[in-house]
């Protein structure tokens, strides 16, 4: 009896699990890594990552520990306060809108 799995292997299919491979690494790069752009917090001159996808989406991939860059998340750090955290500083979501309104930050429409 075959065992579950979630997507198939293709391990009797050498060269087309070489293009599936091929293909997630393609996908990667373009989910994790095309389109962001770099944006200094306006605040605390912290370096971000920023995509906007849609007017209601927005991706910010920091380049380090958040609580080692910006005040607010050091401040929340030092406070021991671990899960319903917020996702983003007040601060930089001001520099994010203010960076979408200069045309910065190009918002698909």
């Amino acid at each position: 009896m075959p065992s579950w799995a979630k997507a198939p292997d293709f391990a009797d299919q050498p060269a087309r699990r070489d293009a599936v491979r091929a293909q997630t690494v393609v996908d990667r790069e373009r989910y994790l890594e095309e389109g962001l752009t770099p944006l200094r917090c306006q605040t605390c001159h912290t370096e971000v990552l920023v995509r906007k996808s849609s007017s209601r989406q927005t991706s910010v991939q920091w380049t380090g520990d958040p609580a080692a860059q910006c005040p607010v998340f050091a401040e929340i750090s030092a406070k021991g306060r671990g899960p319903g955290r917020p996702d983003t500083c007040e601060r930089l979501q001001k520099t994010i809108k203010w960076a979408v309104d200069e045309g910065v930050l190009d918002v698909p429409e």
